[in-house]
C-alpha cells in the first residue's frame, strides 16, 4: 500500500476564495505522515469482489462492518473541531466551483 501526496496551484479559488495566498518562497513542500495505519480492501476487477483481511463481517447485509461505523458524540464534536480549526477549502460547499452538482458523497451525512 502507498499513499501519495500532490500540491498544486490553487490560490485562485482553493484558499478561502483566494484570500490567502501560497507561500511559493517556503518551496520545496515536504508532507509526513505520523502514526498512520489503515486496514484496507482489496479489489479484484477479475471477479469484482474485494476482500478485507482481518476484518469482520455483517453476515444478514454482508457488509464489511468497518464501512457501517458511525462516530459517537465525542468523536463528531473533534472532527468539528478539527475542521472549524484546520479545514481551509471544502469542495462540498464550493457552489461556484461546482455549480452542475456536487459529488455523491457530498450528499451523505457529514456525520
Amino acid at each position: 500500500m502507498r499513499v501519495t501526496a500532490s500540491l498544486w496551484n490553487a490560490d485562485d479559488w482553493a484558499t478561502q476564495g483566494g484570500r490567502v495566498k501560497t507561500d511559493w518562497s517556503m518551496a520545496p513542500f515536504t508532507a509526513s505522515y505520523r502514526n498512520f495505519n489503515t486496514n484496507a480492501c482489496v479489489w479484484s476487477a477479475a471477479t469484482s469482489t474485494s476482500s478485507c483481511g482481518g476484518s469482520k463481517t455483517d453476515s444478514v447485509n454482508n457488509v464489511q462492518t468497518w464501512q457501517t461505523q458511525e462516530l459517537n458524540a465525542s468523536e463528531r464534536n473533534r472532527l468539528r473541531w478539527v475542521q472549524q480549526k484546520y479545514m481551509i477549502y471544502n469542495y462540498c460547499t464550493d457552489a461556484k466551483r461546482f455549480s452542475q452538482g456536487f459529488s455523491p458523497e457530498c450528499k451523505r451525512s457529514r456525520f
